[in-house]
């Protein structure tokens, strides 16, 4: 099995405000489901939502600026480590995804083993 990473973004209720509406809370109860059964499945490695505020460190001169970010939709809003054999079914276990139902966005990248 290979590892993959998906980036979440977008989506209307994030993981940093569910505490702040009745549908985020619900929305929240719908990925807990979707992870437990990724998990239960063995599919699942890890992942975290991730706070909406941060700091970006560029160039050589490591200028530090606020957020790592432009625009919400843009935002990076959590991660997960999923087990998977190949690119093409990270792809298909990634749409069972509830960000889709809030028209948000899943990047699949594969995580590259590196020989230390």
């Amino acid at each position: 099995m290979e590892k993959f990473m998906y980036l979440f973004r977008g989506g209307v209720n994030h993981a940093h405000n569910a505490q702040d509406s009745e549908a985020a809370k619900k929305n929240m109860q719908v990925w807990m489901t979707w992870m437990k059964g990724l998990g239960e499945k063995g599919i699942l490695a890890g992942g975290e939502p991730l706070q909406p505020t941060g700091k970006n460190v560029n160039g050589k001169k490591k200028i530090v600026s606020d957020g790592p970010f432009t625009e919400a939709k843009e935002m990076v809003g959590g991660y997960l480590i999923v087990n998977a054999k190949d690119i093409n079914e990270a792809v298909e276990l990634s749409k069972g995804c509830p960000i889709f139902e809030e028209d948000g966005n899943v990047e699949i990248r594969q995580l590259q083993k590196m020989e230390m």
